[in-house]
């Protein structure tokens, strides 16, 4: 499906709180040269009492501002997320109480770190069938609910946030900064799901009144091998939605890639030849915020001026599942 859908309102919001490495030091056997080494991370912002729909609510507000929108313009609500207040009533039911508004959908996807660009292809589908459509489109994640913090593998590299924007297929007006959505690619692959899950609580995982919570409520991963097909899978969809669009790396002015380690950034940046000014990172700042991750990269981007009229700039990411998805937009 070929049809132009804008994206503008580009915000995002991190709890006050920020947990150093030598704060985890504290709480697990680590220590800050072994985190930084393996990860680029310097800090993290992490919840105290607040929920998914709080911080989702904090970077809509900041959207609707910058697109000069007020709540009751949104047609559509979508949240990625994979750490919801509830399993029911969904993330974005709650963000529309919030926001005051009432008679509209609001749907949740759940794909992990690639939510909000699975969210994007989503908001755009919407846009295609329902002209006029303005989609408030919200990653809001509290990793750290579902992160065992003496796990030395997943409590060093979560992290809490979100990020906002509107999707529509009508252009914002000139004083709006906004990007034409020119493709999107999305990939998925099952077989791979059981090196990087969270099953307690699931279904297939039901608990019982008085059952003590285990392992599995928690991020359990496989580094090594999700390191591997991050990598691989990163540089494959990206490729890909170059060559069906006919880009080389020299034509990619800003590479926003999943904020998820520095190792993978840097790994995928050097196999496609993408030059380091042109990859944003703010994974030493902000961690690993799982769907929030892009659209808050997206976002501190754009308020350090690292996005002028004109560039073209390369989005991609890489979740649990296995999910992977490449967007393009320019600005």
């Amino acid at each position: 499906m070929k049809n132009s859908s804008y994206i503008a309102g580009f915000s995002f919001y991190v709890p006050e709180s920020v947990l150093t490495n030598k704060d985890l030091e504290k709480l697990v056997d680590t220590n800050d040269e072994w985190i930084i080494s393996r990860t680029g991370i310097r800090q993290r912002h992490i919840v105290s009492h607040q929920a998914c729909s709080d911080l989702a609510y904090e970077a809509s507000l900041k959207a609707l501002e910058r697109t000069c929108l007020k709540p009751e313009d949104i047609t559509h609500i979508i949240t990625a997320t994979f750490t919801p207040d509830t399993y029911v009533p969904n993330a974005a039911c709650i963000i529309m109480e919030k926001l005051g508004i009432r008679g509209i959908p609001a749907m949740d996807v759940n794909a992990a770190c690639t939510g909000f660009i699975y969210g994007i292809e989503l908001a755009r589908g919407l846009c295609y069938v329902s002209p006029g459509a303005k989609v408030l489109l919200v990653a809001s994640e509290v990793v750290t609910s579902r992160i065992n913090m003496k796990d030395r593998s997943t409590s060093v590299i979560f992290a809490d946030g979100a990020g906002a924007c509107i999707i529509s297929n009508q252009t914002f007006d000139d004083d709006v900064p906004s990007g034409c959505v020119q493709d999107v690619v999305l990939k998925a692959d099952g077989s791979l799901g059981p090196l990087l899950t969270v099953k307690g609580g699931g279904s297939a995982h039901a608990m019982v009144p008085g059952q003590v919570v285990g392992d599995d409520f928690f991020v359990q991963m496989e580094g090594r091998e999700v390191f591997k097909h991050a990598v691989r899978s990163m540089r494959d969809v990206s490729l890909e939605i170059m060559n069906r669009n006919s880009l080389t790396a020299d034509d990619i002015d800003l590479f926003i890639p999943h904020q998820a380690n520095i190792r993978i950034i840097e790994a995928v940046a050097k196999i496609m030849n993408i030059k380091d000014e042109k990859i944003f990172v703010n994974v030493q700042d902000y961690g690993n915020t799982s769907a929030a991750s892009v659209p808050i990269a997206l976002a501190d981007a754009w308020e350090k001026g690292r996005i002028k009229p004109g560039y073209l700039a390369l989005l991609v990411a890489f979740g649990g599942g296995f999910t992977w998805g490449a967007t393009l937009i320019r600005f």
